[in-house]
């Protein structure tokens, strides 16, 4: 079958709306089978009988608790979108359980509005200082209460859209490497190494969580360029590598809405940069390549050497790194990073050619990884 240059040029070229894919957050709050759940957190009964008859009119799921303790165990088993406390609760006040919440990974991002019959600034300061989103004083009025629920859902909702944006981004990731049978766990292998590389060098916990992203991300622009070209057995045409080159500035435009993954964005561009300036997409050269981009370089043509291809066998540990230092001795990679991520794989004698192989223990490593650096 001929290749279609010029259709594959404009899939390149064409913008990818993301945000197309967010759900609208109005439609969350009128499907009943959606409907936002709710935690109200107050000793007394009639307070939460209240705010119960407050909120009949909207479509809520709402649970109770009369304790912290009991909110705990709720938010610990149910998906909760907002939490209503009393600032004058037993165990703690309001304001320390909000902390409690706002610290945990797990809830942060749970809104939460505060109740109190206690009126003054400063009290209405602490609640805001301890993560509270909403604040509010008794008497409380009916028609307000439900319109600040309303807008804390609404930014929920969205907060959750960026979410599950970011999710299809990383589903799309793993289809690219999925078309290709022969680079499975790629995206895994590449993540453990980059972030073994950064530890090493003692990155923080941000960088190494972007190490942990990149190496599912840095090829996601590969999802537009065609199968034909992509799994080409022979030497491309010059129009052929021009498209493929591509992949690294669409991977960036793909990923760049989102916010969360500003990190990621350089590893996604510049990992195909060469030291010496001969790489792509920018021909960088030397540490003005970024950092994060060199590190994952590094990961990708090991597990690339390590890893049997249609046109090459799987390479040993020793193989592949003795080639590795010799294109840093030729310029092409970082003179530094190649002897370190050498010395890194070489503490197990053949470690980085066995340890990183799809294995039970890879994958309870990079689970261990990913739980701690999103603490």
């Amino acid at each position: 079958m001929a290749i279609d240059l010029k259709s594959a040029q404009e899939r390149i070229t064409a913008p990818l709306n993301i945000a197309a894919c967010a759900p609208n957050w109005d439609s969350v709050l009128e499907d009943a089978a959606q409907a936002p759940t709710l935690l109200i957190v107050d000793e007394i009964d009639l307070n939460r009988r209240l705010l119960r008859a407050m909120l009949k009119t909207a479509p809520y799921h709402i649970l109770e608790a009369k304790r912290p303790s009991e909110a705990l165990t709720i938010l610990e088993r149910e998906k909760v979108d907002l939490v209503i406390l009393d600032q004058v609760m037993p165990e703690m006040t309001g304001t320390e359980f909000c902390e409690l919440i706002k610290k945990d990974r797990r809830t942060q991002l749970v809104p939460v509005l505060i109740t109190t019959s206690v009126q003054g600034m400063d009290n209405e300061v602490a609640g805001y200082e301890s993560g509270a989103d909403e604040f509010l004083v008794k008497p409380l009025r009916p028609a307000l209460v439900r319109t600040r629920i309303r807008s804390m859902l609404r930014n929920k909702a969205l907060v959750d859209s960026l979410e599950e944006a970011e999710g299809i981004l990383f589903a799309l990731a793993q289809s690219v490497e999925h078309r290709d049978r022969y680079t499975g766990m790629h995206c895994e292998r590449l993540a453990a190494y980059g972030i073994a590389l950064a530890q090493a060098l003692g990155l923080p916990r941000r960088e190494q969580l972007a190490l942990y992203r990149g190496g599912y991300l840095h090829d996601i622009g590969k999802i537009v360029i065609p199968d034909s070209i992509l799994f080409k057995r022979g030497l491309l045409t010059e129009q052929e590598w021009q498209l493929m080159r591509q992949h690294t500035i669409r991977g960036e435009e793909i990923c760049r809405p989102m916010k969360t993954l500003a990190p990621v964005l350089p590893i996604i561009r510049s990992h195909h940069e060469r030291w010496d300036g001969s790489g792509y997409p920018d021909g960088l050269r030397g540490e003005s390549i970024p950092l994060l981009a060199r590190i994952l370089q590094v990961a990708d043509i090991y597990d690339a050497l390590t890893t049997a291809r249609p046109y090459k066998p799987a390479f040993s540990h020793q193989h592949a790194i003795d080639m590795m230092l010799e294109e840093a001795r030729r310029g092409w990679r970082d003179p530094e990073l190649v002897p370190l991520f050498a010395e890194v794989t070489q503490h197990g004698g053949d470690a980085g050619e066995a340890f990183f192989n799809g294995s039970e223990g890879m994958q309870a490593s990079l689970a261990a990884m990913r739980r701690e650096l999103s603490k």
